[in-house]
């Protein structure tokens, strides 16, 4: 797949956002697309969780996993080991804060 070519320097709306005749991206910056191309399934699915279960906020999921930790009621149960899912959408948050991305945009959820 060939990579997006930026040809100015102003902003582009379009960013990040899906083209109208395919399924390439134009990618903000390589920090974006690097960091995409290095989550794991487990990092993926949380992406898509946020996304299809949560209204694209990391804070509700976060709340359900610290309750589940503490016995209180939670929302969602997931299958997977709380406190490393809460490592990673601590990392994802902050990576998306620092790139001012939103991480479901790049992600292919397969939902």
């Amino acid at each position: 797949m060939a990579e997006p070519v930026r040809t100015s320097n102003s902003p582009d709306e379009n960013v990040g956002k899906e083209l109208p005749h395919g399924k390439d991206r134009v990618w903000e910056t390589a920090a974006v697309r690097d960091y995409v191309s290095r989550l794991s399934e487990e990092h993926k699915m949380l992406v898509a969780l946020k996304t299809h279960l949560y209204g694209g906020a990391w804070e509700p999921m976060l709340d359900d996993l610290r309750n589940r930790l503490a016995g209180k009621p939670y929302i969602f149960k997931l299958a997977h080991r709380i406190q490393d899912d809460i490592e990673r959408i601590e990392d994802m948050r902050k990576f998306e804060a620092e790139h001012k991305v939103d991480l479901a945009e790049y992600v292919d959820d397969g939902m």
